[in-house]
């Protein structure tokens, strides 16, 4: 059953990143994500009242809360980071890269977690980590780090700290239910989106934001919602170092939406790379 909802959540999240990269035309990335949690928070309080674990928030001990808000923080600056890159990059390149956290998560799953280091799902992270970065391409211009290259950079932020979101998570849930620990997560993180929204007074630019804009915000905050319930309940039953690699198989999807639906280029050493990302998904599912 993990299984199957850790590729639900991957076909969710592939759909979240298309519809974010319409949506935030125009639109300053961190605003789209304040707004696009707005969604999430709505989802998950009406899972949490439809299962009834509302009432079951005093029961939940005080390391369990830590854990839970400390994976929201780190879910709040991957969700900045990942569509900064996003809104300066290429969706079959951002991607990829935000979903190389899955190499980390395995590191921390067995040096934090204590699970197995089993030889395929070591080899699947070393072949996830090469195909990322033939995915990456070379660098046209080594001597000069312009703006439209520094999208790696967020990129890479954002795996650093989804891999602490699996960890912290996988953590925080120990004897609490998915859907109320996804519920209080996502207050955490609405709170610090719209803290860095205020702070910039980007806020004020709800305003400039087209009905197109709003539309597809609301959607790809659908598509995260759902992306997270399944994520999240696939995480409690099953291991991090198999549940994460699964999900991240939304990498594959979203490029191939993007080439058909955004009509991106498709580079030669994109196809490789997201071929090569593959193989190594389908060895750390065996």
């Amino acid at each position: 059953m993990s299984i199957v909802l850790a590729l639900l959540a991957a076909l969710f999240a592939s759909i979240t990143a298309i519809l974010a990269k319409v949506g935030i035309e125009n639109v300053n990335s961190n605003l789209a994500t304040a707004i696009r949690t707005v969604v999430v928070l709505i989802m998950a309080f009406l899972i949490v009242i439809i299962t009834g674990q509302l009432d079951n928030i005093p029961q939940i001990s005080t390391s369990a809360l830590w854990f839970i808000l400390f994976s929201g923080l780190a879910t709040g600056f991957s969700w900045l980071f990942f569509f900064k890159a996003l809104a300066i990059g290429d969706v079959s390149k951002v991607v990829p890269i935000d979903k190389s956290s899955v190499v980390l998560t395995i590191i921390f799953s067995i040096l934090v977690l204590g699970e197995p280091a089993e030889p395929l799902v070591l080899t699947g992270g070393a072949i996830i980590a090469i195909g990322t970065f033939i995915l990456i391409g070379k660098n046209e211009d080594k001597k000069r780090f312009s703006g439209s290259q520094q999208y790696i950079v967020y990129a890479i932020l954002a795996a650093v700290f989804a891999a602490l979101t699996s960890i912290l998570a996988k953590i925080g849930m120990e004897d609490v239910d998915s859907n109320l620990a996804t519920f209080l997560r996502t207050i955490v993180i609405l709170i610090f989106a719209w803290a860095i929204v205020f702070f910039q007074g980007t806020h004020k630019k709800l305003k400039s934001i087209s009905k197109k804009g709003y539309l597809f915000l609301v959607l790809s905050g659908v598509a995260t919602g759902l992306s997270w319930l399944c994520y999240f309940a696939a995480l409690a039953m099953g291991k991090v170092s198999i549940v994460a690699p699964i999900d991240k198989f939304s990498v594959v999807l979203t490029m191939v939406l993007s080439f058909t639906i955004l009509k991106e280029k498709a580079a030669k050493h994109t196809i490789i790379g997201g071929i090569v990302i593959t193989i190594g998904t389908v060895l750390l599912i065996l």
